[in-house]
């Protein structure tokens, strides 16, 4: 049965493009579970495959996607029935594999999470990736001992997917979160999401010289990394924590050790690719209570397959706020 798919390629010249297609479910990878995607979630590290950066697809022609929410056609897994609701995220599916810019997408069982009752699969897809990193972080933060009444919790890269996520999911849980991000336009809506204050980023981006610089923040949760995480090291509180879950600013700093001898300060990775179903179970269940829809929403924008490219390009511009759901679904544009 064919069903629409965004196809990149790469032709000989090395130059990739994006198109939509009509594919073959013969064509689709081994796996136990069919699924009919309902809604999928544009990242960044989409846009860096459908843009063939990061070295991160490896063979073409390529479904791009990285994570999906849809309803079971058909599986040979017990543990799944056809009509019953999942969500997939990470695994390197819509990187090495091929994910969920389509209608349908095959993949392994143990790759997929029931959905939630509470949570449609659009929901589903409003969280995302960007939600569940988020999540995780905010539950790493706890296992480090912030508490609520522990001081400001700093957001950097505020106005994407997992700084919205994240300055959402930490005011909802009692923090009191600061928000930075270069665009200030983006204001009202981070403090409609929770944040208490907002910090133009150039005004941590510089550098004072120091090693250390005064104590301002609790903890922080930081997707953009590069320069930006020095300068944040430098503030957390004595015994605080710095989760980080991505490099959208850069994969390097300048580092020092001070902040980590003298202020016994935590540097946290987060990853939520290769993430135990079990602590993926936990985080989604803890998702349901703690996210709103209603109060995310202004941030949210939808788009069919053939509109992913352009959109691609503006986010790695940094002029995506909050998060893209794609409706595989919708027709293309004649």
């Amino acid at each position: 049965m064919p069903f629409r798919a965004l196809v990149t390629s790469k032709d000989e010249t090395g130059q990739v493009s994006n198109r939509p297609e009509l594919i073959d479910d013969d064509r689709l990878p081994e796996g136990e579970v069919r699924v009919g995607v309902e809604w999928s979630g544009l990242n960044y590290k989409d846009a860096l495959c459908l843009n063939g950066l990061g070295n991160l697809v490896r063979t073409y022609p390529h479904i791009g996607g990285v994570d999906f929410a849809g309803r079971v056609i058909d599986s040979r897994d017990p543990r799944y029935h056809p009509g019953q609701a999942v969500v997939l995220t990470g695994w390197r599916v819509g990187e090495i594999r091929w994910g969920g810019f389509a209608q349908h997408a095959r993949v392994k069982a143990d790759w997929l999470v029931p959905l939630p009752k509470k949570l449609s699969t659009r929901d589903a897809m409003v969280i995302g990736t960007a939600g569940l990193t988020a999540m995780l972080a905010a539950n790493r933060l706890k296992g480090e001992g912030l508490a609520s009444g522990a001081g400001e919790v700093l957001v950097t890269g505020a106005g994407g997917g997992v700084g919205t996520m994240a300055t959402l999911l930490l005011s909802r849980l009692g923090y009191t979160v600061t928000a930075v991000t270069g665009r200030p336009e983006l204001g009202d809506q981070l403090m409609h999401l929770g944040a208490a204050r907002i910090l133009p980023r150039d005004e941590l981006l510089k550098p004072t010289g120091k090693a250390l610089d005064k104590e301002q923040w609790a903890a922080a949760i930081d997707p953009v990394g590069g320069p930006l995480l020095g300068e944040v090291l430098k503030k957390i509180r004595y015994g605080g924590a710095v989760a980080l879950v991505g490099n959208a600013g850069g994969a390097g700093w300048e580092a020092s050790v001070i902040p980590f001898i003298l202020r016994a300060v935590s540097l946290i990775g987060i990853d939520s690719v290769m993430t135990p179903y079990e602590a993926r179970m936990s985080a989604w269940d803890r998702l349901t209570d703690l996210f709103v829809p209603a109060v995310y929403e202004p941030l949210v924008t939808e788009a069919r397959l053939d509109e992913v490219p352009a959109l691609a390009a503006r986010m790695l511009k940094g002029q995506v706020a909050g998060r893209v759901i794609i409706n595989p679904r919708d027709p293309v544009a004649s």
